[in-house]
């Protein structure tokens, strides 16, 4: 499999996991408000606040994300002149890359995952009994 297929590929996970949690936490808020009861599904919520944890805790203690790293790896090759595109990796790229500086990113995800612990407190998770 070529490089930049793989960067591809990584990079359409890594697009699906930033889904996952914006929209995730979006339809947990329709869904206390809707009284959807699945969205207090225990396994979804534990997921879905460990995966803007993990962000969070990576940001606050200066980790770069692996899956950026592994992307740009594949993608860049030794060096900047090496870089490999396609179609769908530079659109993806657009989405999910912004030149902003660092602290700022750590401020929104820190708030991000702060956010999601506090529905799931005020909110909490259940486990269906039967």
């Amino acid at each position: 499999m070529s490089p930049l297929l793989l960067a591809d590929i990584i990079a359409i996970i890594h697009l699906g996991y930033v889904i996952f949690v914006i929209l995730g936490f979006i339809v947990i808020l329709a869904g206390i408000a809707l009284r959807w009861d699945w969205v207090r599904n225990l396994w979804f919520r534990i997921i879905h606040l460990v995966a803007i944890a993990a962000v969070a805790a990576e940001a606050l203690l200066g980790i770069n994300c692996p899956l950026t790293v592994l992307e740009f790896r594949l993608r860049h090759g030794v060096s900047p002149a090496d870089r490999r595109v396609s179609f769908v990796g530079d659109m993806i790229d657009r989405i999910l890359y912004y030149d902003a500086p660092m602290w700022l990113f750590t401020i929104i995800y820190t708030a991000f995952a702060i956010l999601v612990a506090v529905t799931f407190i005020l909110a909490p998770p259940t486990r269906k009994s039967h």
